[in-house]
């Protein structure tokens, strides 16, 4: 059954890993996909041709949701090429972990900037969209770091803890207007980044995960696939976990 059907989503740095698997589920729900990426321009296309060929409309942007402008743009071109846009998936991210000793300053601000200043930049865009239309669905994308930390990740977790306050307070702000705003955390997902991991160590994490394996990209786009239908339509301002049990 396509949960998705006529829908439409913006779903920020999709062309590897989590975001590609997110823009993938989404189509075979029947979903039109418009995605972002920053450089990887032949992996983009490659996407865009997958999902156009699962009878989806599709096209990637080569945008930069750190920049305000440049999010405005986006949501400005979406809007002029697809009916209209139901969902918005803020998932776009960096990592550049270190210890706070060793942590300079410009690492601790561009985490910052591309994981939580890129979800208030696209939420503003697309703000005047859903309230015009009365509805939409916003999807963050947190970490379990983000709810309990992790030694060498404090920008990263900072960064991701500030989504889900900005999360919270949106879903107050915006409710009335029948837009809903919630997180998902995601675990320990084994993706290309991963893959470069020693053995020894994705064994360690998946020995500490009650369902002894890692995540994988389909395990969160399900839950985006949840949260942007319309069975979670009393569904906001939440926290969902997809990690396995990490945190239980």
């Amino acid at each position: 059954m396509q949960l998705l059907t006529g829908k439409t989503a913006i779903i920020t740095g999709a062309s590897r890993g989590i975001g590609r698997g997110i823009a993938t589920v989404f189509a075979q729900h029947g979903c039109n996909v418009a995605f972002t990426y920053s450089s990887s321009v032949d992996a983009a296309k490659a996407l865009e041709q997958e999902l156009v060929a699962l009878g989806v409309h599709a096209k990637g942007y080569q945008s930069n949701a750190a920049s305000f402008e440049e999010a405005q743009t986006l949501v400005d071109n979406v809007s002029k090429d697809f009916e209209g846009i139901d969902i918005l998936i803020n998932n776009a991210g960096i990592t550049k972990d270190n210890l706070l000793m060793r942590m300079g300053e410009e690492d601790f601000d561009k985490v910052i900037e591309v994981n939580l200043k890129s979800v208030f930049n696209m939420t503003k865009a697309i703000q005047r969209t859903f309230l015009k239309q009365r509805k939409g669905s916003l999807i963050h994308m947190s970490s379990v770091v983000g709810v309990k930390g992790n030694a060498g990740q404090a920008n990263y977790a900072a960064s991701k803890a500030g989504i889900i306050g900005f999360s919270k307070s949106i879903a107050l702000e915006l409710g009335s207007r029948n837009i809903r705003s919630n997180v998902i955390a995601p675990g320990f997902i084994e993706t290309e980044m991963t893959a470069s991991l020693p053995e020894d160590v994705v064994a360690g994490w998946r020995n500490g995960i009650p369902l002894k394996r890692g995540g994988t990209p389909e395990d969160i786009a399900n839950a985006c696939v949840f949260l942007g239908s319309d069975l979670s339509n009393y569904v906001t301002g939440q926290v969902l976990n997809v990690d396995g049990g990490m945190l239980t």
